[in-house]
């Protein structure tokens, strides 16, 4: 190919790539990962031992009243054993981890997995609990609580980065608004957690 050749075909990638990132950089205050590895949330273990206190403290409380009652029997052990193995899964937490253009939740019963670089869909689900949900075009679909990644920075490095790559493949068109949202909330908190460690 000749030099007039190699920087046309030089200029046009750049023209693509910065089509891709052109709305992106709004939020690309944070440095990328560190390559290798995939990250996990950090307050998973905390919440499931919460969980584990509370199911186990209801259980408990439970069984005294009967005790109390003397109407302790197999019949409503079984009971109490059932509403506190339900009370269980409600309260358990998803695990979150993500990788190099993945990220998973993992349930108690199932694994959720998107790939992040193929994203299709990112919106935010607004009710008692928010949620951010993202769809990929493999159909993959995966709803989490945004404060996972305002609580572990790591992950939002790989969502930001597999985000950026479907954009500049183009599947990615909307979706902005939520990701802007969550990436200044994650820079304020990582102002205020630096200012804090600071004194000041």
């Amino acid at each position: 190919m000749s030099a007039t050749g190699a920087t046309g075909a030089m200029g046009a990638t750049d023209a693509t790539g910065g089509a891709g990132h052109a709305g992106m950089d709004t939020w690309s205050a944070i440095p990328p990962p560190v390559p290798g590895g995939a990250a996990h949330d950090r307050t998973w273990a905390p919440e499931l031992r919460a969980a584990v206190r509370c199911t186990a403290g209801l259980f408990a409380l439970m069984l005294l009243v009967d005790l109390a009652n003397r109407t302790l029997e197999p019949g409503r052990i079984a009971c109490w054993t059932a509403v506190a193995l339900v009370l269980f899964a409600i309260l358990y937490p998803p695990r979150v981890t993500a990788g190099e253009h993945w990220l998973a939740s993992r349930g108690l019963l199932r694994t959720r997995r998107v790939r992040t670089d193929l994203l299709v869909l990112v919106r935010r689900s607004d009710g008692m609990a928010p949620r951010l949900v993202l769809r990929d075009a493999l159909g993959g679909r995966v709803e989490l609580d945004p404060k996972v990644f305002t609580a572990n920075p790591l992950l939002w490095h790989h969502l930001d980065q597999g985000v950026r790559r479907a954009r500049a493949r183009g599947l990615l068109r909307c979706g902005a608004a939520p990701l802007q949202e969550l990436a200044d909330r994650i820079d304020r908190d990582g102002a205020r957690a630096v200012f804090d460690a600071s004194g000041l």
